[in-house]
C-alpha cells in the first residue's frame, strides 16, 4: 500500500468532482462540496498543499479507501 502525501487543493477538488461531488458554496478560504448519500459536507481549504489529515478525513466521509484514492489520483 502506497503512502498518501500532500497534494494541491486544485488536484483534490478535481478528484472530488470526478467522484460526483458538487460545489455548494465558499466561506472564506474554505470550499464546501456535497454528494448525495453522504451526511456531512466536504470542506477543502484553499491552501497550496493540503495536509494529509484533511485528505484522510474527507476520504473517510466519502467512504473511499486509500488505495482507491491513489488509483483515481494517478488516473486524473
Amino acid at each position: 500500500m502506497s503512502r498518501i502525501d500532500q497534494i494541491s487543493s486544485k488536484l483534490f477538488e478535481k478528484f472530488l468532482l470526478n467522484c460526483g461531488c458538487i460545489f455548494i458554496r465558499q466561506k472564506g478560504d474554505h470550499k464546501i462540496y456535497q454528494k448525495t448519500g453522504i451526511l456531512r459536507p466536504l470542506v477543502v481549504p484553499q491552501k497550496r498543499a493540503l495536509p494529509v489529515f484533511i485528505i484522510l478525513n474527507n476520504l473517510r466521509v466519502l467512504g473511499i479507501s486509500k488505495n482507491e484514492f491513489l488509483n483515481k489520483i494517478d488516473n486524473l
